[in-house]
C-alpha cells in the first residue's frame, strides 16, 4: 500500500521562526514529504577532510562516536547529532546540535552557549516538544516517539527522531528509538534518503524489530550507529544482507547528493571517528 502522506507538514509542525543569517545558502526544495524534486548531475566523493569545502548540491557526512554524526553544508552550517559536549580536540562551535535525553551519551546538561541553536528532543514530561528550525540552506524538524523511562514506566514523547533537509536530500537520525514508529510517525517522517540507524539490539530496540523499521522506510543509504561491540553491528548485517547491499568504508567521512545516493537501498558501515586538526 502506499504511505500515507502529508497534506501539510505544517500542520504537524508549529513553525519556530529563527533569523537567517545573510550569508545563509537558499535551501533546495526535498522530496521528504512527496515533494519531488531534480537535481543537476554530481560526482561521487568517496575522501574528504572535514575542514573542507563541501561540494555544490552535497552534503558532508562524518560519523564522530556512538549516535553523533556531523552533517556539513556547503554553506558552512556544521550540524552534530545527539550531541554530548565533546566532537573532538577542535576548536569548531556548531551551529545546530540536537539532543536525546534517554541516557548521558545521547545529550550534555552543560552545551556550550556559544552553540547558536540547541535542540532537545524532549520536553516537560509526557509532552514531548516540536522543531522547525529554518536555517535557509536547512530545515532541521522532529517526529516525537516515546522512551523507556525509570523502573520499566514509559515517558511518551521522551525522545525525538531528527530530520534534516538540505541539497534535496532527507537525512534521518532515529535517536535512542525504543519502539516501532506508528503509522503516523512514519508519514510525519516521510521519505528518509539516509538514515542513522542504532544497532545495538537491547539499549534501544531487538534488532529484529529494528530491521523492520529500516526495511519499511526503504532509504537509499543506511548508517548504522550505536553499537556497543562488533557483535551487534555484525548480526544486523548479517540479517539484512539478503534485502539491502552492503559496503564497508575504511573512512568515517562521505560526501553525498541526491544524484549520487545508491542505485540499491544500501548499508554503509562507517568507523567512528572524532574531529582532528
Amino acid at each position: 500500500m502506499p504511505r500515507p502522506v502529508l497534506a501539510s507538514a505544517a500542520a504537524l509542525i508549529p513553525l519556530l521562526t529563527a533569523p537567517l543569517p545573510a550569508e545563509a545558502q537558499e535551501r533546495r526544495a526535498s522530496h521528504c514529504i512527496a515533494i519531488a524534486d531534480a537535481a543537476p548531475g554530481m560526482q561521487y566523493l568517496h575522501k574528504a577532510a572535514w575542514t573542507d569545502p563541501v561540494p555544490e548540491y552535497s552534503v558532508r557526512i562524518q560519523y564522530l562516536s556512538h549516535a553523533s554524526f556531523l552533517i556539513q553544508t556547503r554553506g558552512g552550517l556544521n550540524v552534530v547529532t545527539d550531541f554530548t559536549g565533546y566532537i573532538g580536540n577542535v576548536p569548531m562551535i556548531p551551529d545546530v546540535v540536537t539532543m536525546n535525553h534517554a541516557h548521558t551519551s545521547h545529550w550534555t546538561p552543560n552545551p556550550d552557549p556559544a552553540i547558536p541553536h540547541i535542540l532537545e528532543g524532549w520536553g516537560p514530561f509526557g509532552e514531548g516538544i516540536e522543531h522547525h528550525l529554518d536555517l535557509g540552506e536547512m530545515l532541521v524538524r522532529n517526529v516525537s516517539t516515546d522512551i523507556r523511562s525509570a523502573y520499566g514506566g514509559t515517558e511518551e514523547n521522551g525522545n525525538s527522531i531528527f530530520v534534516f533537509e538540505v541539497e534535496g536530500l532527507c537525512i534521518g537520525h532515529l535517536g535512542h528509538l525504543h519502539h516501532e514508529p506508528s503509522d503516523a510517525q512514519y508519514a510525519a517522517l516521510g521519505r528518509i534518503d539516509v538514515l542513522m540507524v542504532p544497532v545495538d539490539g537491547g539499549m534501544t530496540m531487538p534488532l529484529e524489530d529494528m530491521e523492520r523499521v529500516v526495511e519499511r522506510l526503504r532509504s537509499s543509504l543506511i548508517l548504522p550507529m550505536h553499537w556497543f561491540s562488533g557483535a551487534s553491528l555484525e548480526r544486523f548485517i548479517a540479517d539484512v544482507s539478503d534485502t539491502f547491499v552492503v559496503e564497508r568504508r575504511d573512512s568515517s567521512e562521505l560526501v553525498i547528493g541526491l544524484n549520487t545516493l545508491p542505485p540499491q537501498p544500501t548499508v554503509m558501515v562507517l568507523p567512528p571517528e572524532w574531529l582532528g586538526e
